[in-house]
C-alpha cells in the first residue's frame, strides 16, 4: 500500500517540477517526502516551488542532492569558509552521508544562514550539499555534545528507522475513524508518573512516560505498563510533552522493553530529557536502587527522537498528525494538539503549563485549529491555589536573601534544575547588577550549570525580552560572572566553612537527593542561614517535612542515622513555579478558542483534579471528567 502512495506521490512530484530539475529518486522517511535530484540548485532557489508542492502533496518535503553532484569533503569544507562570513565563527564542520547534509556548528548560525537563507543556498549551489545549522552553546555543553555525536554515529540505524516509519504513517488507514479513546496510565488524581495511552482504530500513541521519584516503592513509581490496553508491539508513537521526569523519566524503559518506534518532542526537551535521565540513572546507582534500564537504552532514544518546531505539523501514524505548541511551563515544553482522522476528533493535551508571561518564557497557547476534547494538568487547581504573582515573589525573595546576607549567613535554594533555577538566575543577576542586593558569590551546584548551558545554545525558545536582552543588547545573564559552578564535595565545603555570606542554588529541588542535601546538612543548623523553598515539594519527600516544619530530622550521615535540629529559617516562597495557579488555569480554559466540548483533568492530587473540574464545568458549562489512574475515557 506504502509502495503504491510513493509512486503515485513521485509521479505527481515529477510532473509539478520542472525537467531540469533531474529527480533521482524519491523515498518517505519518518514523516517526510524526500527527493534526490541532480539539480538542487533549481528547487533551493525557487522556495514557493517546494512550498507549493507540499501544499498539493499535503506532505512534508526534504531536498537533497544525488551522490553524484555532491564535492568532497575538503573542498566543500574550503568553499564554505570561502562563503560564510568570519563573523560567524564555525567551531565544526562534519558530513552526513546518509542524509546528504553537511553540518555546520557556529556561534553565530544567522550569518551561515544569511539574509532570507541567501548563504545556506549559495552553499548547495556551490557545494552540493544541504547545510544543518547548528548554534555552539555561549557555555559547553556535554549533553549537547553527547547527543550529536550518537546521532552523527548512527546515522544508518537512524535511517532505516525512518525508512520503516515512513512506510508505517503512509500506508494508509484501514479502518474508519469512528472512535477514539485514552487510558490513563499515570499522574492522574496524583503528581508523578504521567503516562496516558490514545486508542484509535488504527493508531496507538503514548503521551509522556514518566516516573515519581519521591515514590517510597516501585508499585508506585512507574506508569502503568501492564495495563490490558497497552501493547509496546502496537505502540506507533511517543510524545514526550516536557523534560522533567515526571514526564519521560521511563522513557528509555520502553527501549529496553522492545519498543523500536520514534519519539515527539522539541529540541531542548531531547537535551534537556537526556540529561535528566542520565542523572536520574546516577542517582539510583550512587543510592543502590539499581532502575529497570539502563545508559544504553538512553542512547536507543536519543537515536530515535524526532525533534519538530512549534508549529509544525506532522504525520505520526496513519490517521494522526501533530502540532507542538508552546506551554511556557520550561524550555522547550509543549501542548501536543493531535487531528484525528481527517477531522473527524481533535485532542489537546496541555502537559505541565503556564498562563502566564515569565522573565524566561512566553505564555502557553491558547489557540487551536480545533479542540473538541482537552486534556490539562491541574496541578495547581484547588479553589485556594492562589499565588502572589511573579513580581511580588521576587521581591519577596530579595528581602529574605538581603536579611541573611545581613546576618552574615547563607542562603541555600534547593531548586530543579531546569526551568526554575535559570528563572532565579536571571532574577539574582539584575537585581545584583542594579545594586539592590550585595555583591555576593551565587553558587551553581548539581545539574544547573549543564542545564544552563542547553538553555543558552536554544535562545529561539526564551521569552521575547529574554531575546532581545540577549541578541540585541548584547548581554547574556546565564554567562555573567556572578555565578560560579561547584565542581567537587572540597569546594562545597570550602563553600560551607566560609565565613562569607553566599547563595547557593543547587539540586534536587525536593531534596529528594542531589548536593541540596549535603548543603541542608552542614547548613541547617545555624540560626543565621536560610533555607527558601520555590517550587512544589512532594508528598512524602524531605522537602516536605521541612517545609512543614519539623524541627528534628533523621538522616544518613556517613553511613550512620544522625538527627538534626533545624535552626535554620525555613521559608516557602511561590510565584516562581512553572505550572499555572487556580486563576490561571481558569482564565486558560475561558480563553481557549475554539471552545473545546469537554475537559479532563490530571496530574493533581484527587481533591484539586476534582475542584478544578466541578469549577470548569460550572463556570463553562463545559463537560468534564476526573479519570482515576487505569480508567479509559472515549473522546469521540
Amino acid at each position: 500500500m506504502s509502495s503504491e502512495i510513493l509512486e503515485d506521490i513521485k509521479k505527481t512530484i515529477i510532473k509539478k517540477l520542472p525537467k531540469e530539475a533531474h529527480i533521482a529518486k524519491v523515498e518517505f522517511e519518518g514523516p517526510e517526502v524526500v527527493i534526490y535530484t541532480k539539480n538542487p540548485q533549481i528547487i533551493t532557489e525557487n522556495g514557493d516551488m517546494v512550498r507549493n508542492l507540499a501544499k498539493d502533496l499535503r506532505k512534508r518535503i526534504i531536498i537533497r542532492s544525488d551522490k553524484s553532484v555532491l564535492d568532497g569533503p575538503e573542498e566543500t569544507i574550503e568553499k564554505i569558509h570561502g562563503i560564510v562570513p568570519e563573523g560567524a565563527e564555525i567551531t565544526d564542520i562534519y558530513f552526513d552521508t546518509v542524509t546528504r547534509e553537511v553540518v555546520i556548528t557556529a556561534k553565530k548560525p544567522g550569518l551561515v544562514i544569511g539574509k532570507y537563507g541567501s548563504t545556506s543556498r549559495s552553499i548547495v549551489k556551490n557545494t552540493g550539499w544541504a547545510p544543518k545549522i547548528l548554534r555552539t552553546p555561549p557555555l559547553s555543553s556535554e549533553i549537547i555534545s553527547k547527543v550529536r555525536l550518537t546521532l552523527k554515529n548512527h546515522t544508518k540505524e537512524r535511517k532505516k528507522m525512518l525508512q520503516d516509519l515512513g512506510r508505517q504513517i503512509h500506508e494508509g488507514s484501514k479502518y474508519s475513524n469512528d472512535w477514539a479513546r485514552v487510558t490513563s496510565m499515570g499522574g492522574f488524581k496524583e503528581v508523578g508518573r504521567s503516562s496516558m495511552l490514545l486508542q484509535t482504530p488504527n493508531s496507538r500513541v503514548l503521551m509522556d512516560c514518566g516516573v515519581n521519584v519521591a515514590a517510597s516503592d516501585n508499585k508506585n513509581a512507574f506508569p502503568y505498563l501492564n495495563a490490558p490496553e497497552f501493547s509496546i508491539e502496537d505502540l506507533d508513537a511517543v510524545i514526550i510533552s516536557h523534560a522533567h521526569l515526571d514526564h519521560c523519566g521511563f522513557v528509555p524503559y520502553l527501549y529496553h522493553y522492545g519498543y523500536e518506534g520514534p519519539i515527539y518532542c522539541t529540541t531542548p526537551t531531547r537535551d534537556l530529557m537526556t540529561l535528566l535521565q542520565l542523572d536520574h540513572l546516577d542517582i539510583a546507582h550512587r543510592e543502590g536502587n539499581p532502575l529497570p534500564f539502563n545508559r544504553k537504552h538512553v542512547s536507543q532514544a536519543i537515536k530515535n527522537v524526532i525533534c519538530l518546531d512549534y508549529g509544525e505539523v506532522t504525520d505520526i501514524s496513519p490517521d494522526i498528525k501533530l502540532t507542538l505548541h508552546n506551554a511556557g511551563h520550561i524550555l522547550g515544553s509543549a501542548m501536543s494538539h493531535m487531528h484525528i482522522g481527517d477531522g473527524a476528533h481533535n485532542l489537546v493535551y496541555t502537559g505541565d503549563f503556564k498562563y502566564e508571561r515569565s522573565r524566561l518564557l512566553e505564555p502557553a497557547t491558547t489557540r487551536f485549529p480545533r479542540s473538541e476534547t482537552v486534556i490539562m494538568e491541574s496541578t495547581y487547581g484547588g479553589r485556594e491555589d492562589i499565588q502572589p504573582s511573579r513580581n511580588s515573589a521576587e521581591k519577596e525573595m530579595m528581602k529574605t536573601i538581603y536579611k541573611t546576607l545581613k546576618k552574615g549567613g547563607k542562603v541555600l535554594v534547593p531548586v530543579f534544575a531546569v526551568g526554575r533555577a535559570q528563572e532565579l538566575m536571571i532574577v539574582l543577576e539584575e537585581y545584583m547588577r542594579h545594586g539592590m542586593i550585595d555583591e555576593v558569590p551565587i553558587y551553581i551546584d548539581g545539574m544547573i550549570w549543564e542545564a544552563t548551558a542547553i538553555h543558552t545554545a536554544r535562545p529561539e525558545y526564551l521569552s521575547k525580552d529574554l531575546r532581545d536582552q540577549i541578541f540585541h543588547m548584547g548581554r547574556n545573564p546565564f554567562i555573567s560572572d556572578m555565578f560560579s559552578k561547584v565542581q567537587s564535595h572540597d569546594q562545597r565545603k570550602d563553600i560551607v566553612e566560609s565565613k562569607e555570606p553566599s547563595i547557593i542554588l543547587s539540586t534536587s529541588g525536593m531534596l529528594t537527593g542531589g548536593n541540596s542535601v549535603e548543603y541542608f546538612k552542614w547548613l541547617c543548623e545555624d540560626y543565621k542561614n536560610t533555607l527558601i523553598f520555590v517550587g512544589y515539594q512532594s508528598e512524602g519527600s524531605l522537602g516536605s517535612r521541612v517545609q512543614k516544619g519539623w524541627k528534628e530530622i533523621p538522616l544518613e550521615d556517613e553511613g550512620r542515622n544522625k538527627v538534626y535540629n533545624i535552626e535554620m529559617e525555613i521559608k516557602t516562597i511561590n510565584g516562581f513555579s512553572g505550572h499555572s495557579n487556580r486563576r490561571q488555569l481558569m482564565d486558560y480554559v475561558k480563553r481557549l478558542n475554539p471552545k473545546p466540548e469537554k475537559v479532563i483533568t490530571c496530574h493533581g492530587d484527587p481533591y484539586k483534579t476534582v475542584d478544578l473540574a466541578s469549577s470548569i464545568h460550572r463556570s463553562y458549562k463545559l463537560e468534564t471528567k476526573t479519570p482515576l489512574n487505569l480508567e479509559t475515557v472515549r473522546i469521540q
